[in-house]
């Protein structure tokens, strides 16, 4: 009988101290979700300024000399707002180099840090450094086909405050 109950002590306390290690070694990272959605959409096309004009008379945005902005709420608070940049560029712009594409996606992530870390792990090409601005830091990456694809960290308040300093409305 003491045997019995010394295995199940033994049992009972290596798995306590198995969770235990367990949030010890990951308590620093956050949830495994990387992608929490889309920051932006980019694209080259012959006249950005007909192309905004265009959307805005056709099907309403609120366009400004950088496109439009989209206004939501977060799913997981929604008394957070949240914005997705919408972005004509001139067929010229290199801002896509070192990516021959006509587009360019903005992902926004919860810890880009962390997110950078664990690509960089897993050999994905970066393409440069952490940039830090008000609103929120972004960072380069390039796919499997070559496509720049643009990783944003936001800071959703400072990001509205931006657009209403330069007088923009929201796309609702």
């Amino acid at each position: 009988m003491k045997n019995r109950i010394l295995i199940t002590l033994t049992l009972v306390a290596t798995f306590g101290l198995g969770f235990g290690f367990k949030s010890l070694i990951t308590s620093d990272q956050p949830s495994l979700k990387k992608v929490t959605g889309i920051g932006g959409i980019f694209f080259k096309c012959k006249d950005p300024k007909k192309m905004r004009e265009w959307y805005k008379t056709h099907l309403g945005l609120n366009t400004n000399q950088y496109g439009t902005v989209f206004e939501w709420r977060q799913g997981t608070d929604t008394t957070k707002k949240g914005f997705t940049q919408w972005s004509p560029f001139a067929e010229t712009t290199k801002y896509f180099q070192p990516s021959t594409k006509d587009f360019m996606i903005n992902y926004r992530v919860e810890n880009l840090q962390w997110l950078l870390d664990q690509l960089k792990k897993e050999g994905v090409t970066i393409a440069d450094k952490i940039e830090a601005v008000d609103y929120g830091k972004f960072v380069h990456i390039i796919d499997i086909e070559g496509n720049k694809v643009e990783l944003w960290e936001p800071n959703d308040i400072e990001f509205e405050k931006l657009g209403e300093k330069i007088g923009s409305k929201s796309t609702k």
